[in-house]
């Protein structure tokens, strides 16, 4: 076609919707200037193909700077539709194109074949500590004045495994004979890790080291063409690293900056450890970013910059400490030691005093002490009976300043009083960092350190402010029998808690890092607040520009009901606990009621899991089909649950619209015929670090509660009816059932929703949700049609 823009050969599919084409223009157009698209669109809009062919056409436009593609999602599902459309725009390239490369970004839990296999002493729950360990020995055995060389390591590997064939052996528990095998795939090793010389090491990093050319390149060190392979998921990744020999996390490492898409999460863009060690080569104006469910970007990363040091950690970091001063105070006391001659050196080097080490020690034995004496008397005034009552304590907060008011916390203050100045907070980063090369070098083991944490987490706890920061204790409920039977700490882990209740600073600062890209989500609007909250705002201001895209569903509108009830507003003050009869609880099960019934799966999503629970009880008391009960579990869980909702005749599953089920799920089909949105889920605000938040964001918007609550609250809502269409042959019921949403009132929240779906969700009275319904049926095409 003559026509044919200039990134239709990159576009996965034989036709784009109007809204694609739009998108892919905006965003094409923006980057171009170093700038951004902000975009909503409805599910089913094929954000995903839009995001990769608009940065495709970046990356492959050899006037362009762009070299490359990097996708942040936060939700397992997305990552995998951005997979399968990046294997469908290969699919579908002209045959004189080179495939797209691209990569999935994964831990190494999944891609370490012994902690896939759960061998040689390592499984998904040690793998980061037992990798650290086996690298640093493998390192000390090669490097300056190692025993050997890599080749020898690999070799001493090979010839094992050789041998084992030769005699015949056989270990029948690694599933494939003598070899280590990865989901089929056979390595050149045995099923366990190397020794040499006494010095356990790792085969498959030994490998990756030994391809490694002397300028150290990692790009040559891999075993593979990947520009002719197009994406390479962990599986595949796995595959063809170990089966060559090779670490495939470390080739992992060296692939990412070398391919034309990366795919991967919110971690790798804005974790600050994550970022230091493994995708900082991303992190620049050759980088196109596309930033998936973009409306999760602000309370994510606000997790990602905030920071925390455990009571446990602390007591580790203690003795880590101790550990390195006292072979210098056996010496001391007439001891000569190499071990003390060792630190010495160190130290040295690293320019730390051993007065400095006894300062953090020492400074660390007291905070346990005041943290010990705050809890206690916390608990002592809020729970008199805590020592007889431990296992029915809650996860609690003691906040260290008034939240709503910034000011020094009381820790800091405490600590002033106390004689332990600015020095040691500032050092205490650098003294973690060398007690851990210490202790590396002391002890032949794999453990993870908790002084280099500790310290760093301190160092940012005095230097950040008081203003957009807010510090308080948390209490985790747990129990711990080791523990003496009348100290909280049997009851509760405890955590210095460093909180950053504004990220948009940080969030517009990385953003900024990058040369362009697309922000993108089924529910971002209103966008003003959603460019004030992610730091758009200060990008336009320096002259990066930032357009603006929202497209409704495009599909027939008659396929579907969009009903917003006018029904009592379902806040905590008119429902009252879980179980009360009242006006407002019995419209509620009414109303959901009358949809429930009808055909198909219905998905009921409610504030919390309490109120859940209630719902599927008095749901269950009404109905004949089957109602399915969503309460807070691990994905396992989850995963059994919704194969049970989709399996068979209808049924109704009733869940909290802050779990799992309401966002990234592909409810495609006729998984779903309606979903149903009892009130507004804004979250328990009496929480000190919510009212922080809160506060915070008054001094810096003027709407503290509507933009860090209210929006995101109907932004939850909005995702979960969006599951309910996503094609244009789907039909289904969308129902907003309470008042806010149906009405302006001073808490409405009515006008938070886009044009497009206020014109849509009419307000209806309960009583009329059965004739809308008998309606929308009414329309339903005969069969024979």
């Amino acid at each position: 076609m003559t026509d044919s823009p200039p990134w239709a050969d990159l576009f996965g599919h034989p036709e784009p919707y109007p809204e694609q084409a739009d998108g892919i223009d905006a965003a094409v157009d923006a980057a171009e200037d170093g700038g951004f698209l902000a975009l909503e669109g409805a599910c089913g809009t094929g954000k995903t193909m839009l995001a990769l062919t608009a940065g495709l056409d970046r990356v492959r436009d050899p006037a362009s700077d762009f070299e490359r593609v990097f996708v942040l999602t936060s939700v397992k599902q997305q990552l995998r539709q951005f997979e399968t459309d990046l294997r469908a725009i290969n699919d579908d390239l002209p045959s004189d194109y080179d495939p797209v490369s691209g990569l999935t970004l994964v831990g190494k839990a999944d891609v370490c074949p012994y902690a896939r296999e759960n061998r040689g002493g390592i499984d998904r729950e040690n793998v980061y500590e037992r990798c650290e360990g086996l690298r640093e020995r493998t390192r000390n055995l090669v490097g300056d004045g190692g025993a050997t060389t890599t080749s020898n390591l690999v070799s001493e590997a090979r010839s094992q495994q050789v041998g084992l064939m030769d005699s015949g052996a056989s270990d029948e528990a690694s599933g494939s004979g003598e070899y280590l095998s990865v989901d089929g795939e056979p390595t050149p090793y045995r099923p366990d890790t190397e020794e040499y010389d006494g010095t356990e090491f790792c085969p498959f990093y030994a490998g990756f080291l030994d391809d490694l050319p002397e300028d150290g390149d990692p790009a040559e060190a891999v075993p593979f063409d990947v520009t002719e392979l197009g994406h390479v998921d962990a599986d595949e990744l796995v595959r063809l690293a170990a089966g060559h020999g090779s670490c495939p996390h470390s080739i992992m490492g060296a692939l990412v900056p070398e391919v034309e898409v990366v795919i991967g999460n919110y971690y790798h863009a804005f974790d600050p450890v994550t970022t230091g060690t493994f995708t900082g080569a991303l992190l620049d104006d050759s980088t196109f970013v596309v930033c998936d469910e973009a409306h999760m970007l602000e309370p994510r990363v606000r997790d990602l910059v905030s920071d925390a040091v455990a009571d446990a950690s602390l007591r580790d970091a203690e003795n880590e400490l101790t550990r390195v001063v006292q072979p210098l105070s056996f010496e001391s006391a007439g001891a000569k030691s190499d071990d003390a001659a060792l630190v010495r050196g160190e130290l040295e080097d690293a320019d730390v005093t051993v007065e400095e080490i006894e300062a953090v020690r020492e400074f660390y034995a007291d905070l346990r002490g005041e943290l010990d004496r705050r809890v206690t008397a916390h608990l002592d005034r809020e729970r008199p009976d805590w020592r007889a009552s431990m296992r029915d304590l809650d996860d609690d907060d003691i906040p260290l300043r008034d939240p709503e008011e910034p000011a020094e916390d009381e820790i800091t203050a405490w600590a002033d009083r106390e004689g332990h100045g600015e020095r040691v907070w500032a050092r205490a980063e650098q003294v973690g960092a060398v007690v851990k090369r210490v202790l590396d070098s002391l002890e032949d083991e794999d453990k993870q350190r908790a002084a280099p944490g500790v310290g760093r987490t301190l160092n940012a706890w005095y230097r950040e402010g008081h203003t957009d920061f807010f510090r308080a204790i948390e209490l985790e409920r747990t129990f711990d029998e080791t523990e003496p039977p009348d100290s909280w700490r049997r009851a509760y882990n405890a955590r210095l808690a460093l909180h950053n209740c504004l990220p948009s600073e940080p969030i517009g600062d990385r953003l900024a890092s990058f040369g362009g890209g697309v922000l993108m989500s089924a529910t971002l609007e209103p966008m003003d607040l959603f460019r004030e909250v992610t730091g758009l705002d200060h990008l336009a201001e320096r002259g990066r520009p930032v357009v603006e895209r929202t497209y409704g569903l495009s599909f027939p509108e008659e396929n579907r009901a969009s009903l917003a009830v006018d029904a009592p507003k379902f806040t905590h003050q008119n429902r009252g606990a879980p179980g009360e009869e009242n006006p407002t609880r019995l419209a509620h099960v009414d109303a959901t009621a009358a949809v429930a019934r009808r055909e198909g799966n219905v998905l009921v999503g409610t504030p919390n899991y309490a109120e859940a629970t209630w719902m599927a009880e008095a749901l269950a008391d009404r109905l004949d089909k089957p109602v399915l009960l969503d309460e807070s579990s691990d994905d396992r869980e989850t995963e059994s649950l919704k194969d049970d909702f989709f399996a068979g005749d209808g049924k109704v599953l009733v869940t909290s619209l802050r779990g799992t089920l309401t966002e990234g799920v592909d409810y495609r089909g006729d998984r779903l015929a309606a979903a149903v949105i009892c009130g507004v889920p804004i979250i328990n605000t009496a929480q000190p670090r919510t009212r922080a938040v809160i506060a915070a964001y008054d001094r810096r918007f003027e709407s503290g509660f509507e933009t860090a609550l209210t929006v995101p609250a109907v932004r939850k809502a909005r995702q979960a009816v969006g599951r309910v269409i996503r094609g244009p042959d789907e039909r289904g019921v969308r129902v907003l059932l309470d008042a806010r949403y149906a009405r302006d009132s001073w808490n409405g929240v009515r006008e938070y929703l886009p044009d497009h779906e206020r014109e849509e969700f009419q307000p209806v009275s309960p009583d009329m949700v059965d004739i809308a319904l008998d309606r929308f049926e009414s329309r339903r095409p005969a069969a024979s049609e």
